[in-house]
């Protein structure tokens, strides 16, 4: 019963904190959930929830992480592929043997491979506070597909970087061979194991279509499609590889099968409805849960003795944060500055022609900033062992957590105050080729359209006449057809346009605005007619739905949430 009330009440300071942030827009969602959930986990209130890494991997991050890549461009990953595996693996090496050398100088009390184990801790970034903080800002584009993209495939790598840096300060040995082999075998695992559960998923679901249309097989369909993270992640893990790539790799395959499934328009409508509200939850509870570790963080590295690293005053604990967030930051403005230098170099010497300019300082800046640590952050550390080999304790534990604690707040706030400075008026580029692509899109769809409406039509008029139909049948239909491919004409003279322009932007808009306002009233005037009793709720429903979807198509009210 106490489990069943806590996760009750979770779930209400979850909605609880989505409100409190409309209120409170200066501030991300995930600095109030972090706030919510320490208050409420203060010894004076009592809630307590212990959070045990391998579940938080599995309940929270593996669903997460398969939504993002869902959700992710594939195009957009294959172009950006180079400057997203430099950050997901290259920037995590970097990371691990640069601030692991530097919190080794600064804590020598600490072993080596103790250091590179906190370092390997704090190397993954998190997307779903960069979404977070970054959604009402002008990011721009490119640069959050190479964010999001990181996010994605760097937690993998620390874990995987973390788990041997572990394995070499309780053994006492490291073979930088069986890492490397070790790394690639647990990487490509998961990733090939991922896709074979998601193309094992989708044969399910393609021979549940064929034999089983109807409103019970999208539910199945769904509920499926709900269990594939989880179902990837234990796989992977059982046979020793990366579950968090497995989830990943799921999620491309889902992401690519789905683009060939056009025509299941209640799947796709009921699915998206679904995973917004799982993702919303999830986030909201992962850094709930975040919060709830605070006091017990503090307390436990305040009241423990290190005598190893010396003494522990709550001011050099801060202090120690505020020096490896700081080594953070600047090893990863390190990376991306040299990073780009050289891609920069490359394509000019690939393309000597092309006069590419050089990223802003205040864009790198942003990518630096938006370095944000989060739950894996901690799930890595609260996962550090309690004993060494020798049965003593793990040296530093309660230190190792609650720096990993400091820096995911510390980030978050610099993130929080720094990337809306950053990218305040910053002047980007209109994005022409997007435009250019949407365009050419609406002609071909208005073109097929047009030439499937004749077809049809002609068609039709042909059975018109064999079986001999009635006169105002036929008048009716040639109406419909004649007012349908007027639409469709309008729209090819709408989108004739080479280059978005200020007056097109603006009729576009004024079509959709008028629009949405016919459709409200037109669902107004059904909800009046059902409370006067002139139709039923089934008749109210099936219009409503009409209305729901045709709004649903203008506002992109289906359309995808940002997260981790």
């Amino acid at each position: 019963m106490d489990t069943l009330l806590l996760v009750l009440i979770l779930l209400l300071i979850a909605s609880a904190t989505g409100v409190a942030a409309r209120f409170l827009p200066a501030l991300p969602i995930p600095l109030v959930q972090i706030a919510f959930g320490a208050l409420l986990a203060w010894p004076a209130i009592g809630l307590h929830v212990e959070l045990e890494p391998e579940i938080f991997l599995l309940l929270f991050i593996a669903p997460l992480l398969f939504s993002d890549a869902r959700r992710f461009p594939q195009r957009e990953f294959m172009v950006l592929r180079g400057p997203i595996l430099a950050l997901a693996l290259g920037l995590v090496l970097f990371t691990v043997l640069g601030v692991g050398y530097f919190i080794h100088w600064l804590l020598p009390g600490l072993a080596l491979p103790i250091c590179f184990a906190l370092a390997a801790i704090l190397s993954p970034t998190d997307a779903v506070a960069v979404s977070a903080i970054s959604g009402r800002l002008p990011v721009p584009p490119r640069l959050m597909h190479i964010l999001e993209g990181e996010s994605l495939m760097n937690d993998a790598s620390g874990l995987v970087a973390f788990k041997f840096a572990v394995a070499a300060a309780l053994t006492g040995t490291f073979s930088l061979a069986g890492a490397t082999l070790s790394f690639f075998i647990i990487s490509l695992g998961g990733l090939l194991i991922g896709a074979a559960v998601a193309w094992l998923f989708n044969l399910v679901r393609t021979r549940l279509i064929e034999h089983h249309l109807g409103e019970a097989t999208t539910i199945q369909i769904i509920l499926l499609l709900l269990l594939l993270p989880f179902a990837a992640f234990l796989i992977a893990e059982h046979l020793g590889c990366s579950g968090i790539l497995a989830a990943v790799a799921a999620g491309m395959v889902i992401n690519r099968a789905d683009l060939k499934r056009e025509s299941q328009l209640n799947t796709r409508m009921q699915a998206q409805s679904v995973w917004e509200m799982v993702e919303f939850v999830l986030n909201a509870l992962v850094f709930l849960l975040l919060g709830f570790q605070l006091p017990e963080i503090i307390g436990g590295a305040l009241s423990h003795s290190l005598h190893d690293v010396g003494d522990h005053e709550f001011l050099r604990l801060l202090g120690y944060v505020v020096v490896i967030s700081v080594a953070l930051l600047v090893s990863r403005f390190v990376w991306i500055l040299g990073a780009t230098a050289v891609s920069h170099q490359l394509s000019r010497l690939r393309h000597p022609e092309r006069h590419d300019r050089f990223a802003s300082m205040r864009v790198i800046l942003a990518a630096t900033l938006a370095g944000i640590r989060g739950t894996i952050t901690l799930a890595a550390a609260l996962s550090l062992p309690q004993l060494m080999n020798d049965g003593t304790p793990f040296p530093a534990r309660e230190l190792l957590i609650f720096l990993a604690t400091g820096v995911i707040l510390f980030t978050l706030l610099t993130g929080s105050i720094g990337l809306p400075l950053l990218l305040k008026n910053l002047d980007l580029p209109r994005d022409t080729h997007e435009f250019e692509e949407e365009r050419r899109a609406r002609i071909a769809g208005a073109e097929a359209a047009i030439h499937r409406i004749e077809r049809y039509h002609h068609d039709r008029n042909l059975d018109f006449a064999r079986e001999q139909h009635n006169e105002e049948l036929l008048v009716a239909f040639n109406e419909i057809s004649a007012r349908l491919m007027t639409y469709y004409r309008q729209r090819l003279q709408l989108g004739d346009h080479d280059t978005p322009t200020p007056l097109l932007e603006a009729t576009r808009q004024l079509e959709r605005e008028t629009r949405l306002e016919a459709l409200r009233a037109e669902r107004r005037e059904y909800y009046k007619l059902r409370g006067r009793h002139r139709i039923n709720d089934d008749v109210l429903r099936r219009l409503v739905r009409e209305v729901d979807l045709a709004e649903a198509a203008l506002t992109g009210a289906g359309g995808s949430q940002a997260r981790h």
